[in-house]
C-alpha cells in the first residue's frame, strides 16, 4: 500500500494531491493515508503537506528501495520480487538462503552496503554504503549444470551494455566477467550454482558496480575506479540498476532460446583482450602456474584460447589475466 501511495504522489508531482483523493482511490482511511505518508518521510522522501491542498512530493532519496526499482522497470520477472537491506554480509549469501526456501524466479536481493562481499577467487569486494549497486539475482534455468557457466559472461555483457547506455562511456569486458574503463575495474561478477547431476536447483548472479564511490582503499586505487570518478558526475543508481536488470532478462531469454553463441558474439564485441598478449596466473594449493600467450579466441564454453610461443594452442577455464604491454611493462587488471 505504501508503494501505491507513493505512485499517486509521483503521478501528481509537482502538483498537490489531496488526502481524500488518495483515500478514495486506494480504499483506505484518511488515518491510513497519513500513516503511509509518515512512513515514506521516515524513509527519506520529502513530502510537503498543506491544509486544503494535500500532499506534494518534493524529493526522492538516493536509495534502491523496492518501490524505486519497480517504478518504470520494464522486466517480466527479473526484479519483480525484491529483498532490500540497508546492510548485508553478502547479497549472494542472503540470496542462497532465500533460494533454499524457494523464492520466485528472478528474485532480486539488494544491499546498500556489504561487509563481506566477495569477488572471484574469494577476494573481498569493497562495498561502501549508498555508493554502489550491490545486488544478486536468483534464477532457475531449465538447463543441465554443464551449460550454466557462460551465464557469468552473460551478466558481464548485460552490465557493460547498461553502463554504455546510462553513463555514455565505453565500458569493456576483461575475460571472463570484469567490466573495465581504461583498464580499471568498475564491476565484478560472481556466479554461484546449487545443482545435482542433471539439474540446477538454482543459480545466483552476484554483481557489484562501483557507481558513485569517491574514495577507495590505498591498495585498490591503481586498479579500480567508479563511474563518478571516471566521468566526474554521479550516476542515478536506480536507473542503472533497472537498465541492467532489463538487459539481463533480455539476454537470459535469448540464451534459453538460442544458446550461448549470440551472447558470446556480444561479449567478443566488447572484449578488450582479443588479439592481445596476456599473462594468466592460476593458483592451486599455493602453487602458481603462469601461462603467457596471444589471445586467439574465446570458445563456445567461455574458455580462453591462447597461442603459446611454440605455436600450440592452450585452453584456459580460469585464472588471473594481465595484458602485456611490451618492453616488460604490463597492466594488471585484477584486484590484488
Amino acid at each position: 500500500m505504501k508503494e501505491r501511495v507513493l505512485h499517486l504522489l509521483k503521478e501528481s508531482s509537482p502538483e498537490f494531491i489531496s488526502g481524500e483523493f488518495i483515500r478514495r482511490n486506494l480504499g483506505i482511511s484518511r488515518t491510513a493515508v497519513w500513516k503511509h505518508i509518515q512512513t515514506l518521510r521516515a524513509s527519506g522522501y520529502e513530502i510537503a503537506a498543506l491544509p486544503h491542498a494535500g500532499y506534494q512530493l518534493l524529493g526522492v532519496p538516493d536509495r534502491l528501495y523496492p518501490e524505486e526499482v519497480h517504478d518504470g522497470l520494464g522486466t517480466e520477472f527479473i526484479g519483480r520480487k525484491v529483498y532490500y537491506y540497508e546492510h548485508a554480509i553478502s547479497t549472494n549469501e542472503t540470496a542462497r538462503e532465500l533460494a533454499d526456501r524457494g523464492c520466485p524466479d528472478g528474485t532480486l536481493v539488494i544491499a546498500e552496503e556489504q561487509s563481506g562481499g566477495k569477488g572471484r577467487l574469494g577476494r573481498k569486494w569493497f562495498s561502501p554504503y549508498g555508493k554502489g549497486i550491490w545486488f544478486s539475482i536468483i534464477l532457475y534455468p531449465p538447463v543441465n549444470p554443464s551449460d550454466a557457466p557462460p551465464l557469468t559472461m552473460l551478466g558481464a555483457v548485460a552490465v557493460a551494455r547498461a553502463i554504455r547506455k546510462v553513463a555514455h562511456v565505453e565500458a569493456g569486458i576483461k575475460w571472463p566477467n570484469d567490466i573495465l574503463l581504461d583498464g580499471k575495474k568498475i564491476c565484478g561478477i560472481l556466479s554461484e550454482m546449487n545443482a545435482e547431476i542433471e539439474r540446477i536447483n538454482y543459480l545466483i548472479i552476484g554483481i557489484g558496480i562501483n557507481a558513485n564511490v569517491e574514495e577507495f582503499p590505498d591498495e585498490l586505487e591503481d586498479t579500480v575506479t567508479s563511474l563518478k570518478k571516471y566521468t566526474g558526475r554521479p550516476v542515478k543508481r536506480t536507473v542503472l540498476l533497472q537498465e541492467t536488470l532489463m538487459e539481463i532478462e533480455q539476454l537470459y531469454k535469448l540464451w534459453l532460446q538460442n544458446g550461448f553463441q549470440p551472447i558470446l558474439h556480444y561479449w567478443k564485441e566488447m572484449c578488450v583482450m582479443l588479439n592481445q598478449m596476456v599473462k594468466v596466473v592460476n593458483g592451486i594449493n599455493g602453487i602458481k602456474d603462469i601461462v603467457e600467450g596471444w589471445v586467439e579466441d574465446v570458445d563456445e564454453h567461455g574458455s580462453l584460447i591462447l597461442r603459446l610461443s611454440d605455436g600450440s594452442l592452450k585452453s584456459l577455464v580460469a585464472g588471473d589475466v594481465s595484458l602485456q604491454r611490451g618492453f616488460g611493462e604490463e597492466m594488471i587488471f585484477s584486484i590484488r
